[in-house]
C-alpha cells in the first residue's frame, strides 16, 4: 500500500459527492462517465494497488540458430563476414562476450535450455536420445501462467513438442531445401510438405503465426528455430555465388599441430584436412531433393567451380586451403540468409509497434570451429566451441549497444524467460536469472567460475569424455576415460595452444581450480559413478548423395 492514505480518502470523497450531483448534471453521460473513471483510477493507483498502471508483461522472441560461431557475427568482431541484423540488435541491445554452453552439442544444449538442468539431470546428455516430453520446462511454466508459447524450426529432441500452443518442426535435423515438417492439424499431428530454402520457410511460418495466428490478448513466448548454419551448409538459392570473388581470411590457428596437449586434441576427427567428404565441399551431384528450379540454380553455381578444381589438381597444404575457402564460404553463405530472415522478422515488430514490449534474444546452440585449430563442429571445451553467441534487445530495460563480460550461460535461459514474465522459478533449476545483468546490475553473488561436461564418446568426430572448470582466466579439463589433463592460462594462450598443466609455476592456480571443479560438481549433483561410453555405432558408409 503506498503512503497516501489521506489523499485516497479525500478523493473517495470526491466520488461519493460527484456520484450525487451527477445525478441532475446537465453533462453529458458520456463525458460524466469519462471524469468518474479518471477518478477512479487516480484513487486505485494512489490508494491501492497500481493495477491499472503496470506495463503489460512483455513478449518474449527466442532466436536460437544451429552451430553459430560467435567469431562468424560483425558485432563479435568478425574479420570474416559482416552481419546488419544481428548487428542491429546488438546496437539497440546487450551483448554477452562469456556465454559458455553446458554440453557442447545440439540437442543436449537444446535440452538444457528448456530445463534449466544439467545434462545429467535431464536425461539428454548426448544427440540420439529422445527428449522426455513430460517433465517440467520453461514453455509449460509460461503457458500456465498465461503465455502463449510457440516453436518454429528446428527442435532436434525427438519427442514431439509439449508444452507448446502451436509447434511447426522439422523432422530431426531437417533439410536446408523443401522441409517436411510436423505440426498440429485439427488436433492431430501431421507431417506437411513446404517448398523453398528451409531458413525462408521457418520465417514465413514464424510470420505467419505473429500474424494470423497467435492470440493478441496474451503474451506470447515464441521460438523461432532455424536449422542454419548446421552441416552441411547448403546455401539459399540468392547466395550460393556470395564470396565468390574474394578470400576468407585463414585463421590463425588453421596449421595447428596439436603438440601443446594431450592426446584428445590429436586423435579427433574433424579436420579440414582429413575429414570434410564430398558431400561437405559440394563435389557430389548436389542435394537430392532439389526441384528443377533449384536444380538448375546449383548446378549453374557449383558446376564452373568444381571444374576449375579439378583442373587445378591441388595437393598438400594448398588443398587444405581450397577445403578451407569452400566450407567458410559455404557456411557464411547460410548466415548470410539467418540474418536476413532475422531483419524480416524485426521490422515486423517494428512496423506493428510490438518490438517495444518484445524481449528479442538471439543465440545459437554451442560455438563452432570455423577453421580454428584447423577442425569444424564443436564439442570441446575450448573456447571457440564453448561461447555461444548472446544478443538481447530489450527497450524498457536493456541500455542499447551495452556489452556485458559476466559468465552466463544456457543454463540461465529458462530462469530469464520465467523471470521476465514475472513467473516464479522453480528451486530446482540450477540456473539463475540473467535479468539483473540485463539492466546493468550484477549482483555480488553472481557465478565467477562454470562447469562444463561433454558426453559424446565414441560418437561422431571422435572427442574424448570431459569435464572441466574456467573462470575465464584459466581453464582445467579433465579427459576423465584417458586419464589425462589439461591446464591453460588464457590470457597469456587465448588460443589454447599450450596445456601448462605441468607447469610448477602454476601449482596454485591448480590446485584452486581442482578444488572449484570438486565444489561445482557437487553444487550440480554430478554422480560419483558415470555411465560407461555408449557403445559405438556401427560404421557407415558414404553416402554419394545428401539425405531428402
Amino acid at each position: 500500500m503506498r503512503e497516501s492514505k489521506p489523499l485516497f480518502h479525500l478523493l473517495s470523497a470526491t466520488i461519493v459527492m460527484k456520484l450525487k450531483s451527477n445525478t441532475h448534471s446537465a453533462e453529458p453521460p458520456v463525458k460524466r462517465r469519462s471524469y468518474l473513471f479518471t477518478v477512479i483510477l487516480t484513487v486505485v493507483y494512489l490508494g491501492g494497488e497500481p493495477i491499472f498502471s503496470e506495463a503489460p508483461r512483455p513478449n518474449i522472441l527466442f532466436v536460437f540458430t544451429d552451430d553459430h560461431a560467435a567469431h562468424a557475427i560483425s558485432a563479435y568482431g568478425s574479420k570474416v563476414n559482416k552481419t546488419p541484423n544481428m548487428d542491429r540488435l546488438a546496437n539497440e541491445g546487450m551483448l554477452f562476450r562469456n556465454c559458455y554452453v553446458t554440453n557442447s552439442i545440439c540437442g543436449p544444449s537444446r535440452a538444457v535450455i528448456l530445463t534449466g538442468k544439467h545434462s545429467h539431470l535431464n536425461g539428454f546428455i548426448h544427440n540420439g536420445n529422445t527428449f522426455n516430453g513430460e517433465q517440467q520446462t520453461f514453455p509449460k511454466l509460461l503457458r500456465n501462467a498465461g503465455y502463449q508459447t510457440a516453436i518454429v524450426g528446428k527442435w532436434h529432441l525427438g519427442s514431439t513438442p509439449t508444452g507448446f500452443d502451436y509447434f511447426d518442426v522439422l523432422i530431426g535435423q531437417g533439410p536446408y531445401y523443401n522441409p517436411p515438417m510436423k505440426t498440429i492439424v485439427d488436433g492431430k499431428v501431421v507431417v506437411q510438405k513446404n517448398t523453398g530454402y528451409t531458413t525462408d520457410v521457418i520465417t514465413d511460418k514464424t510470420l505467419a503465426w505473429l500474424k494470423d495466428q497467435r492470440d493478441p490478448n496474451k503474451p506470447f513466448m515464441l521460438m523461432y528455430q532455424h536449422k542454419a548454419p548446421h552441416r552441411n551448409w547448403q546455401p539459399g538459392p540468392q547466395y550460393l555465388t556470395l564470396f565468390d570473388d574474394v578470400t576468407i581470411p585463414e585463421p590463425a590457428t588453421l596449421w595447428d599441430d596439436y603438440k601443446g596437449r594431450t592426446s584428445s586434441a590429436s586423435e579427433q576427427a574433424m579436420t579440414i584436412r582429413n575429414h570434410l567428404s564430398p558431400n561437405d565441399l559440394k563435389l557430389n551431384a548436389g542435394p537430392g531433393n532439389l526441384t528443377p528450379e533449384q536444380k538448375k540454380l546449383w548446378d549453374a553455381a557449383y558446376g564452373p567451380k568444381n571444374k576449375a578444381f579439378q583442373e587445378a589438381k591441388l595437393e598438400g597444404d594448398d588443398l587444405v586451403r581450397w577445403k578451407y575457402q569452400r566450407y567458410a564460404k559455404d557456411y557464411l553463405r547460410c548466415i548470410q540468409s539467418v540474418d536476413d530472415n532475422l531483419g524480416r522478422v524485426l521490422d515486423y515488430l517494428d512496423e506493428t509497434g510490438l518490438s517495444k514490449n518484445t524481449v528479442v534474444i538471439y543465440s545459437s546452440d554451442q560455438g563452432w570451429y570455423l577453421g580454428d585449430h584447423g577442425w569444424y563442429d564443436k564439442r570441446w571445451m575450448y573456447q571457440e566451441s564453448l561461447i555461444m553467441p548472446l544478443i538481447i534487445r530489450w527497450p524498457q530495460a536493456v541500455k542499447p549497444g551495452s556489452v556485458n563480460e559476466s559468465i552466463v550461460s544456457n543454463l540461465d535461459f529458462a530462469e530469464t524467460f520465467l523471470d521476465l514474465a514475472g513467473v516464479e522459478i522453480p528451486s530446482d533449476m540450477q540456473g539463475r536469472s540473467i535479468v539483473p545483468l540485463m539492466k546493468g546490475q550484477k549482483p555480488a553473488d553472481w557465478r565467477e567460475s562454470f562447469y562444463y561436461h561433454y558426453y559424446e564418446f565414441p560418437g561422431a568426430h571422435n572427442v574424448n569424455r570431459h569435464y572441466g572448470v574456467t573462470n575465464g582466466k584459466h581453464k582445467l579439463i579433465n579427459f576423465y576415460h584417458k586419464k589425462e589433463w589439461e591446464l591453460f592460462d588464457l590470457s597469456k594462450d587465448p588460443n589454447e595452444l599450450m596445456s601448462v598443466y605441468a607447469n610448477p609455476e602454476y601449482a596454485e592456480v591448480k590446485k584452486s581450480l581442482e578444488t572449484e571443479l570438486a565444489r561445482l560438481r557437487k553444487q550440480f549433483q554430478l554422480p560419483e559413478d558415470e555411465p560407461a561410453p555408449r557403445k559405438p555405432p556401427p560404421a557407415k558408409q558414404e553416402k554419394k548423395k545428401p539425405e531428402a
